[in-house]
């Protein structure tokens, strides 16, 4: 059998017809391969066989019994029935739905057969309804045994599942390993035919420190590295350096009413020696809530625009792209520099002066969304593409933005989500990483306080005074409606209660309104109209609101620490003092006792980054979820810290093969052959 039967769409088996693939499409098994890497979570215990006085009612066993008597009702909707017996007792099979002839088939009178399924009792008698496995004594071998339990949808059952399995592991060709065989005995891995053997038919699967499982994570970070890797080729082609004297950027600083920090300082000379490089830059700045980020990039676009090129920027938000439009007006005011804006609501009127203008080079930095992608947008010389808070946008997306620049466009994106160093290698291992660790000098640390919430009265006073001093305060719940499953707050619930106490005074903003309600309330308490903006997580990142100075989070609990200093990070962000205060219920879990108690000590959001994976592990990795930051299927940055080394090692010594025949199958099996071809942009 050919390697490429891996690659084959489901329905090319034996026994999947089209109501199965579309069941197992649910699944997200549209391949061959995805039976192959969708492993057992579990296993059903059949291996024993009990005498039916041992029977447990409950409990899923297996027997073997005499078949006594068959009876077929003829009165619709009653089930049929077998009788069987051992020396030790008597149990009734029930089926409903089931015909005759098969039953007569299945259960031959006055012979042994085995049966393993759920025990029932009813009628003063055991009973078995719809078993597992009815089979002869023959066939006992495929029954009798711990048989893997896989994750399934409505529609499909285990002994269906089970025969497609088995059906591909049975008949995996046999592929010659990417690995040399010292290599993988010397790093505690398995070959590859011989793990996914394992994985499927022993303990292996269950177990991430296995050696079979280890080598599939092995085989998931290499992919994975690979791409990248591949990428960074592509991208970081040659390209004319820019030439600047960075005047105009020194010019900036002087007007500044603050001094850059060290690591401001450190950030911005790296990009402005890539901006003066041979090859493009690809670089993401990382920092920290608060770091000044943005004022970086601000003065690494005075030098592109010095050196005659243009500059975009864009942010995921109209609120936040108009921010840093009103915040580049005001810095550049003292030079030259042409400034506009466009979003998707910019009047026809003004897009088409705005076009015109920066086609004929009239405009020097475009701010704006996703509006930036349209076709219609031609720059005349674009050199520099800034993305902020990149990873609201996907890679493609990103891709499409820096080709309107053509081979010169250098690519510079900023994050405010810290990310731990084993996830950095494998998410943006394409790229240069910058860090900015440092925090303004005038920025206060956040006052971090922890509540129970059956004393939230005692909060109302200290709300009414953060209002007479003007001051705004954001009111975080997780859930938008209350749940009758869940003991969370609803936001719309708590917006009724404080709107009441200060009445006028309220906004709601959730994930479920309009894009252009949300950001109306927004502006609204941007504006200073409202005081109190009761909100889920929507507000996690990449809004400025100078005068919010109190943040209170409901259910903290129920947060992950990164997320919890995202959120926290919304406030003190002007000079006046910040202040975050942690609701809670009674009854809290160690991991959430620790989390609060981090938090309370630290506003280093890369150290809390990575004691939020420690704590939170593979399960919800690093809680970064409403950042789009994907999980791995099967590698855990804390249990293979090891491997990811190992993997990014592996990739820098083997790059140049990636075009063998064994990568590439590596690459199709992990999705990762079809990725953009980035050698467009």
């Amino acid at each position: 059998m050919k390697k490429d039967f891996i690659f084959n769409d489901v329905n090319t088996l034996k026994g999947v017809g089209p109501q199965l693939s579309k069941y197992l499409k649910k699944k997200k098994i549209e391949k061959v391969k995805d039976i192959i890497l969708n492993l057992p979570y579990s296993e059903t215990d059949r291996s024993k066989l009990f005498k039916l006085n041992e029977l447990e009612v409950g409990k899923t066993q297996s027997i073997k019994v005499f078949v006594k008597k068959l009876n077929f009702p003829r009165i619709r909707n009653l089930p049929n029935k077998i009788l069987c017996e051992d020396e030790t007792g008597k149990i009734e099979i029930a089926y409903f739905n089931s015909r005759e002839g098969y039953l007569r088939k299945l259960y031959p009178l006055n012979k042994w057969i085995i049966i393993s399924g759920k025990i029932n009792y009813f009628n003063k008698k055991y009973q078995i309804t719809n078993p597992d496995y009815v089979t002869t004594l023959d066939k006992k071998e495929y029954v009798i045994k711990n048989i893997p339990k896989y994750n399934l949808t409505k529609g499909i059952n285990e002994k269906k599942y089970r025969s497609i399995s088995e059906q591909v592991i049975n008949n995996i060709p046999n592929i010659e390993d990417w690995l040399n065989e010292n290599f993988i005995k010397k790093n505690n891995l398995s070959m590859w035919n011989e793990c996914i053997k394992k994985l499927h038919n022993s303990k292996d699967g269950k177990d991430n420190l296995s050696k079979s499982y280890r080598r599939l994570v092995f085989d998931e970070l290499c992919a994975n590295f690979f791409i990248l890797s591949e990428n960074r080729r592509k991208i970081k082609k040659e390209k004319i350096p820019k030439k600047f004297t960075k005047k105009k950027m020194n010019f900036i600083k002087r007007t500044l009413p603050f001094t850059l920090t060290e690591s401001q300082e450190n950030v911005l000379n790296e990009i402005n020696l890539d901006l003066a490089d041979k090859k493009r830059m690809f670089r993401i700045v990382q920092g920290d809530v608060g770091s000044g980020k943005t004022i970086v990039s601000l003065l690494a676009i005075s030098n592109v625009i010095e050196s005659g090129y243009q500059c975009s920027l864009m942010a995921p938000t109209e609120i936040l792209a108009k921010q840093h439009y009103e915040l580049f007006k005001k810095i550049y005011k003292g030079t030259n520099f042409k400034i506009d804006f466009l979003t998707g609501k910019t009047e026809n009127r003004y897009r088409k002066e705005i076009l015109k203008n920066l086609e004929n080079g009239k405009i020097n930095l475009l701010i704006g969304t996703h509006a930036l992608f349209q076709k219609k947008i031609i720059f005349k010389k674009l050199g520099l593409v800034i993305i902020d808070e990149q990873h609201k946008f996907g890679v493609k997306q990103r891709l499409e933005f820096a080709k309107k620049g053509g081979d010169n466009c250098d690519v510079l994106l900023m994050s405010a989500t810290p990310i731990p160093r084993t996830m950095m290698m494998s998410l943006y291992g394409d790229m240069d990483i910058s860090k900015i660790t440092e925090k303004p000098a005038k920025r206060k640390k956040i006052i971090t306080l922890s509540k129970p919430e059956k004393k939230i009265n005692e909060l109302w006073p200290f709300i009414k005074k953060q209002i007479i001093n003007k001051n705004q305060i954001f009111w975080v719940c997780p859930l938008i409606e209350e749940s009758s499953f869940l003991d969370y707050s609803s936001a719309k619930k708590k917006f009724d209660l404080i709107n009441k106490k200060f009445p006028n005074k309220v906004g709601l903003i959730h994930g479920a309104l309009e894009k252009h309600e949300k950001e109306k309330v927004l502006k609204q308490f941007l504006n200073k109209e409202i005081s109190i903006l009761v909100s889920t997580t929507v507000i996690e990142v990449g809004i400025d609101f100078p005068n919010a100075n109190l943040i209170i989070i409901e259910n903290a609990n129920k947060f992950g620490l990164a997320q919890l200093h995202q959120l926290r990070g919304r406030v003190g962000r002007g000079e006046n003092q910040g202040t975050c205060i942690l609701l809670f219920k009674n009854g809290l879990s160690k991991n959430a006792v620790k989390r609060i108690k981090i938090l309370k000590e630290s506003d280093d959001g890369f150290y809390i980054a990575e004691e939020d994976l420690k704590l939170r592990g593979f399960g919800d990795l690093i809680g970064y979820q409403q950042s789009g930051i994907k999980n791995f299927r099967f590698s855990d940055p804390i249990i293979h810290e090891d491997l990811f080394k190992l993997a990014e090692l592996y990739v820098q010594t083997n790059q140049s093969d990636i075009n063998q025949k064994k990568y590439s199958f590596l690459l199709k099996l992990f999705d990762k052959a079809e990725i953009i071809n980035v050698e467009e942009i």
